[in-house]
């Protein structure tokens, strides 16, 4: 994985806005209507050239498929795994129930109405190893010139948060289930020579969501066993080739439930990815950069903070986006930190808050923050 060694790099955290026609064959997909599957595949793989070019347009240095071939980042391995034959229901949002109008709001979004929920009622194993394979090809076709690319994958823990578990004895079975089932992609990625991003909003998220009953130390508890499950698929590939996602969900709430960063980072720390990407522009969780002025980076680690609101139409100004960034250099160390978005910007099929034209200006928004940050930190020093 490359670093900030003479500038600051810019990513994002995987989804971007999927083109429309394609979002009607993918709903039609989701909903039994039958799909000439060579029209979508060849539909998904012009999708992805675009993606990457618009990428490169707005100044990402380091960029992905745009999760084009993905019903959601969850959701989708369904389509990968045996044993989710069963029904789950939509995960509750606890801090929506003080507001019903917002409630029904977010509950009411098109993407989020048509998503498919099973649950797992027999044994886990890989049914489909093709798909990511050609996920792999289709970046990596549209993929020339970029600094680094990377491919976003479902972590055992948050595919346990939206597939409820009627199989197996315990959750720690489940998981490891899962996990050992993953395994097969999570690889497949790494083998590619692309970097692995796990999707871990369980670790944030999940407090709220998955066990609100409990205290805080006993999330922490549970967290830990999402962690040693994520480590147990991923214990042949070389913690720089990967990278962690920790969000606390990418819908519009008041988010007043969310478990402050600095009751769960050191549990984050434990997981093997080295790069951690996380929500640090909105109003939630922006004042969180002077978690790093106590919580000192361990060896080897990297922050990927978000600069830029996943849910918001604001265009942030270039300077914030420095500022903000600057804050995380000044603490950790310039070469420790990348550019990112709080979350992504294509969640679930059809699900959009941002308009797909501002989340290109967003990003080459992110890209002149990068540029102006880059010559305060790397002339400061030549100094």
């Amino acid at each position: 994985m490359k670093r900030s060694s003479d500038r600051f790099l810019t990513t994002h955290t995987g989804s971007l806005p999927r083109p429309e026609d394609l979002i009607r064959m993918m709903f039609a997909k989701e909903e039994g209507v039958p799909i000439e599957p060579r029209a979508l595949a060849m539909r998904i793989r012009d999708a992805v050239a675009d993606i990457v070019t618009r990428q490169s347009t707005a100044g990402i240095d380091i960029v992905n498929d745009g999760e084009m071939s993905k019903p959601s980042y969850a959701t989708y391995v369904k389509d990968r795994l045996n044993g989710f034959g069963g029904e789950s229901q939509p995960p509750p949002y606890p801090d929506l129930v003080p507001f019903p109008g917002l409630h029904q709001k977010v509950y009411g979004d098109r993407g989020r109405a048509r998503r498919r929920m099973p649950g797992c009622n027999a044994p886990i194993s890989v049914r489909d190893r093709e798909a990511v394979k050609v996920d792999i090809e289709n970046l990596k076709a549209g993929g020339a010139g970029p600094e680094d690319l990377f491919m976003s994958a479902a972590s055992p823990g948050v595919v346990s948060l939206f597939f409820h578990n009627d199989y197996y004895k315990t959750h720690e079975e489940y998981l490891y289930a899962i996990a050992d089932a993953m395994q097969y992609e999570y690889e497949a990625i790494a083998d590619a020579g692309l970097v692995l991003q796990l999707d871990c909003p369980d670790l944030g998220m999940g407090r709220h969501v998955q066990y609100a009953e409990l205290s805080l130390e006993e999330f922490r508890r549970k967290a830990r066993v999402h962690v040693e499950a994520l480590n147990h698929a991923v214990r042949n590939i070389p913690p720089d080739q990967m990278r962690m996602h920790l969000c606390w969900g990418n819908y519009e709430a008041p988010h007043q439930m969310d478990v402050p960063l600095r009751d769960i980072i050191d549990v984050v720390f434990l997981a093997r990815p080295s790069a951690i990407s996380f929500e640090a522009a909105n109003p939630r969780h922006a004042h969180e950069w002077a978690v790093f002025e106590t919580v000192k980076l361990p060896d080897g680690k990297i922050l990927i903070p978000g600069v830029l609101e996943s849910k918001s139409n604001f265009i942030e100004h270039p300077e914030l986006i420095a500022q903000r960034v600057g804050r995380y250099a000044s603490l950790v160390g310039r070469e420790n930190v990348m550019l990112g978005t709080d979350c992504g910007y294509g969640t679930w099929v059809g699900q959009a808050a941002v308009d797909p034209d501002v989340v290109w200006g967003k990003l080459a928004a992110m890209a002149e923050g990068a540029r102006l940050a880059s010559q305060q930190f790397w002339s400061r020093m030549a100094v």
